[in-house]
């Protein structure tokens, strides 16, 4: 019986896995042409470097588009007020203190982050979570797409 358990929760953690990565079981040049640079195998493109200065303020993000977006992070998260997931959930995170979703069992470095999710903040968070935020437990890898992430976060501001 363990060794059964042992063989189920290794499996659903590799689906998570592959859900917080953007994996999944799309024919393989769907995955190849969709395929998030940070998460890909390919070297970055020769514009990497200059999408990365791209400023929030300078993009007008789309809440349908984000709908689409966030359809990789609906493994982990919900945007129903109340509902926690093995993330916290995301309705009203825009302005939100981080770390602060109350009966959410947050990584220190969440719980002690000092600041709220501003959109230029989440911009910059969800193009490397792990590296605005040391010691996060949330393993998405990003979302290098500068419009993408703007779009998410017109998604996040009113998922209605």
């Amino acid at each position: 019986m363990r060794e059964r358990m042992t063989m189920i929760g290794t499996a659903l953690i590799g689906a998570l896995l592959m859900a917080c990565s953007g994996g999944g079981s799309e024919p393989a040049e769907d995955a190849a042409a969709t395929a998030d640079p940070v998460t890909s195998a390919a070297p970055p493109a020769a514009d990497a470097a200059a999408q990365s200065t791209v400023a929030f303020a300078d993009l007008t993000g789309n809440a349908a588009a984000g709908r689409a977006v966030f359809a990789q992070c609906r493994a982990c998260h919900a945007t129903d007020p109340g509902v926690n997931r093995i993330g916290p959930t995301l309705a009203g995170v825009v302005g939100r203190q981080a770390g602060s979703v109350p009966g959410f069992a947050y990584s220190p470095a969440n719980k002690n982050a000092g600041y709220a999710w501003t959109p230029e903040k989440l911009f910059e968070y969800l193009e490397k979570p792990q590296q605005v935020m040391p010691g996060t437990r949330m393993i998405f890898a990003g979302i290098s797409d500068p419009q993408r992430r703007a779009d998410l976060i017109a998604y996040l501001e009113d998922p209605s």
